[in-house]
């Protein structure tokens, strides 16, 4: 216990030494770094050094200390994530005005499928909702299929095996060989199927969203009861997820 409070202790010494350079105009001097943090000169120095090894915390030439260009990547990162949400909203709307049903729009944490937005069609009385923050498995999910068909055969090898495929309904993929067949499936026509894998009565079908560098950013889905899909939902879809990937810059969106 006393060495978790002791690593706390020292998160927290190292946010207040972010929070004084995050306010601060230009770099800043120990002296003044360790006074407005209210820490001895020594722990700000080690734990600046610390910082800078990792990237968020550089030191200028006349030996007073900013903020490192790994916050940059952090910040790119989230503003990449809330854009999506931004960007995709209007096409999830429309979309799920199409078909009546909840679209979700899902990014990748790990080996697990997120749900980051939802759009309810609210035109059905029963209607498939996930909450927006819950997670899943990637192999029980549409989405989440197709981030594994992204990965290279160590990679999905490597999830196979750090998670043991584990069965949600009898027809979840709980088998190496089961999935990658499927996953060749996804790769060839960028789309996938949830066939009441994660939750028996319920299905889903999603498509990839990429961004202006083609990479694979989050995918949108629809959820439903099972008798109530459509064959025409594919297409439109995948036309909202193209015209979110177009939006975000992907060429080859339309």
């Amino acid at each position: 216990m006393k060495t978790v409070n002791s690593s706390i202790q020292v998160l927290d010494r190292a946010m207040a030494l972010v929070a004084v350079m995050a306010r601060s105009p230009g770099p800043v001097s120990l002296s003044r770094l360790a006074g407005e943090a209210g820490l001895h000169t020594a722990s700000a120095h080690r734990i600046l050094g610390a910082l800078m090894a990792h990237g968020l915390v550089e030191k200028t030439g006349a030996g007073a200390y900013d903020l490192g260009v790994r916050w940059l990547e952090v910040g790119n990162r989230l503003r990449a994530r809330l854009n999506i949400r931004q960007v995709a909203m209007p096409f999830m709307q429309r979309l799920a005005e199409q078909t009546g049903e909840t679209v979700n729009l899902i990014v990748r944490r790990g080996d697990e499928a997120v749900y980051v937005e939802r759009v309810t069609g609210g035109q059905t009385l029963i209607q498939v909702v996930q909450v927006v923050g819950a997670h899943a498995p990637l192999h029980v999910t549409a989405v989440g299929k197709i981030f594994l068909a992204e990965d290279s055969a160590s990679g999905v090898m490597g999830y196979a095996e750090r998670t043991r495929l584990p069965a949600y309904t009898p027809n979840t993929l709980t088998t190496l060989e089961r999935l990658n067949a499927e996953l060749a499936t996804i790769r060839r026509e960028q789309l996938a199927y949830d066939r009441e894998e994660a939750e028996l009565g319920v299905a889903c079908i999603g498509a990839p969203v990429r961004d202006a560098e083609g990479k694979l950013v989050a995918g949108l889905s629809i959820s439903a009861p099972a008798d109530r899909h459509k064959p025409g939902w594919a297409e439109a879809l995948r036309a909202a997820a193209d015209q979110t990937g177009a939006a975000l810059g992907y060429p080859g969106g339309t």
